[in-house]
Formats: C-alpha cells, sequence, structure tokens
C-alpha cells in the first residue's frame, strides 16, 4: 500500500474555527506508528472545546483547550501502516492490525504515572486536544506513550471507535462496586449511559434501571441491558425508585447526562449511605444541597475520568457481537461534513447518538 504524500485533515484555528485543509501526511519517528484512520467518534467533549470552553481538565491556567493547529478527535479507530520494528515492538501491534487508542497520553514520569494513576498524568496530554493531532484526518501518528489495543478488523470501524466511550463508561461503573443486591439508576441514555447500563448489566446487579426523557433511547436501553426504564417527563422517577425500593431509594446513581437537574435528582433518589457516580461533561456549573450528602445521607460521591484499565472488557464486549451497535453508532459523516456532525452532537432533541467521523465517505 503506498502512502499519499498529501492528506485530509480537520485544523483548530480557534474557538468555532476549525478547517478542513490538505496536509503533508506525517512521518512516524521511529519509536511512532502511523495509522490511518477509520473512524472517529465525535464525543461531547469535542463539542465543548469547539465552543472554547474554559480550562482544561483543571489546570486554571489554560483558558482554552482549542489548540491552534491541532487535529481534533480523540475516538480513534484505525489500521497500522507503518512503523519501525521498535515501535511495533514497544506497541505489541504489526502492520495491517487494525487499533484502538486509549484518548490519554501518559507522561510516564509525574507522582500520577508512577504510582500507576496513567490517567490522571499531570500534564494530561491527550489525542486531538494540545500537544497530539487526532483523528480527524485520514492519517495520524501514534506517539510512543499512547497505548494502542487491536480490535478486530472484522468488525466496522466505526462500531470499534465505539470502544473509546465504552471503557468510559465501564470505568465509571469499576468505581460503583456493584454488587449483586444493588438498585443501579443510570441517568441518560446516550452514548456513555448506555455504555454504563452495558458495564452494569454485566455485574449482574439486582436491578438495572435507566431514564431518558427519549421514550426511543429508553428502547434500546432496554436492549443493551437495563431491567426497567423510566421517562422523567411522564412520571416522578424519584417516586417511583423509592416505591419499587420498599421507601428506601437507590443503592448506586450513574450520571450520564450532564445536565446539572440530573445531579439533584440522583441525590434525591439514592438511599442512606448510597453510592453517586458522576461521569459527564457539563456546559455549565451545578449547584447542589450538600447537606444530602452529608447530614442526611452520608453518600459516597465519586468522580469518574477516561477509562482506564477497562479497554480490554470493552473491546471483547464490542467483538462478542451482543451490543445493537447500529441502533448506536446511528450517523456517519466524511471529513467534508465536520461541521454537520458537530452540529447533530449538539442537537440534544436529535435522533443521533454516536455520531462518527469516516475519512473514507
Amino acid at each position: 500500500m503506498t502512502t499519499p504524500e498529501t492528506m485530509k485533515a480537520v485544523v483548530m484555528h480557534g474557538p468555532e474555527d476549525y478547517r478542513l485543509e490538505e496536509i503533508a501526511v506525517p512521518t512516524p519517528a521511529t519509536d511512532e506508528l502511523l495509522i490511518k484512520v477509520e473512524a472517529t467518534g465525535v464525543c461531547a467533549s469535542d463539542l465543548k472545546c469547539y465552543h472554547g470552553a474554559a480550562k482544561f481538565w483543571g489546570d486554571e491556567n489554560r483558558d482554552r483547550w482549542v489548540s491552534n493547529g491541532v487535529t481534533p478527535g480523540h475516538e480513534i479507530a484505525g489500521t497500522v501502516i507503518e512503523g519501525s520494528d521498535e515501535a511495533l515492538s514497544h506497541h505489541q501491534v504489526k502492520v495491517g492490525d487494525r487499533i484502538v487508542i486509549e484518548q490519554i497520553v501518559p507522561c510516564e514520569e509525574c507522582m500520577y504515572c508512577q504510582r500507576g494513576w496513567y490517567w490522571m498524568c499531570g500534564p494530561h496530554d491527550m489525542l486531538g486536544f494540545r500537544a497530539h493531532n487526532g483523528g480527524m484526518a485520514e492519517y495520524m501518528i501514534v506517539p510512543p506513550n499512547a497505548r494502542p489495543h487491536v480490535i478486530d478488523s472484522s468488525i466496522p470501524p466505526h462500531h470499534a471507535a465505539f470502544a473509546e466511550p465504552l471503557s468510559c463508561s465501564l470505568h465509571a461503573v469499576e468505581r460503583a462496586n456493584l454488587t449483586f443486591d444493588d438498585v443501579v439508576v443510570i441517568a441518560g441514555a446516550g452514548p456513555i449511559g448506555l455504555g454504563a447500563i452495558i458495564g452494569a448489566a454485566h455485574k449482574s446487579p439486582k436491578q438495572v434501571i435507566a431514564l431518558d426523557f427519549d421514550n426511543a433511547k429508553l428502547e434500546l436501553a432496554k436492549k443493551c441491558g437495563a431491567d426497567l426504564t423510566l421517562n422523567p417527563g411522564e412520571v416522578d422517577v424519584v417516586a417511583k425508585i423509592k416505591e419499587l425500593t420498599g421507601g428506601y431509594g437507590a443503592d448506586v446513581y450513574i450520571e450520564c447526562t450532564g445536565h446539572p437537574s440530573a445531579v439533584g435528582q440522583g441525590l434525591n433518589l439514592l438511599r442512606k449511605l448510597g453510592t453517586y457516580v458522576e461521569y459527564s461533561v457539563f456546559g455549565e456549573d451545578v449547584s447542589v444541597d450538600w447537606s444530602i450528602i452529608s447530614d442526611d445521607k452520608e453518600l459516597d460521591v465519586l468522580g469518574a475520568h477516561l477509562g482506564p484499565n477497562c479497554w480490554p472488557q470493552a473491546i471483547k464486549i464490542i467483538e462478542s457481537g451482543v451490543l445493537p451497535l447500529d441502533e448506536i453508532c446511528t450517523h456517519q459523516y466524511g471529513l467534508d461534513d465536520v461541521q454537520t456532525a458537530l452540529d447533530q452532537v449538539a442537537d440534544s432533541a436529535g435522533a443521533s447518538i454516536k455520531v462518527s467521523i469516516v475519512p473514507g465517505l
């Protein structure tokens, strides 16, 4: 296979200024891989970056996620087409392998990396956001500290790219420490919420309850493992869940909507000594009555970030064929239509669930 000299790539030039450009295909260094990008999912964080969100994952000194000259995209599936023996051995891949790639590129030197908490790396360089070009291009470099994983090449590329959000969802479920006796409520049946439903169902708790205002998404939640679905627009979910649990409330609540109202909802429907897990990208600050967390219920409130140590299981689930991925991965666009893809993700009332950029389209 002959690699062309130039390629199409989306390039950031500032908030709401992403341009499709013809640029040189990068040449991998001896410790890097070159992949042909086959699909890149569009995430809510991509949308937040596009609009110029303040702060960069807790770093108060960075006023924008946008990095001029960088190609966005971190939910990546592609085929290895070039790499030195050193790079191939280091990443445990071979030319021709289909891979998916963790979004964090850890420094391996900070306290977090040294203690094994690589997903919380201090510099926090990530594919498609700052130091490393992402997958909204025809080709991209896999840097030496990146963490690729091989996935079956028979999986459609946009399905394979779902490994990234699914691994994130599985991490949120892991944070919840589910038991067989738990009633688990998952707010939101978008990509992350559906992934959390999938992960929770695989843990076999007593009951998995999905919440969403879209009944079509709730039907899909059932296919992903939800035992019960509730539409907050049609039923008082706090009252209903307390009714179902003898007046106590749910054991675990995993928030996957990114809507401020879902936070208070979760605190209120949990039982005393319950567990709240937050996995969302919020567009605004959220205020709650913290006395519910402390004096009223003594809740465990946990955050979740990225998908550490969950990628092998996410890939196994995707490869198993048990998921309705055609219904989850709803919209695919070519590089020429990146603005349409971003707008599709922004349309919360639309029919999309997982939107992807497929360079071959």
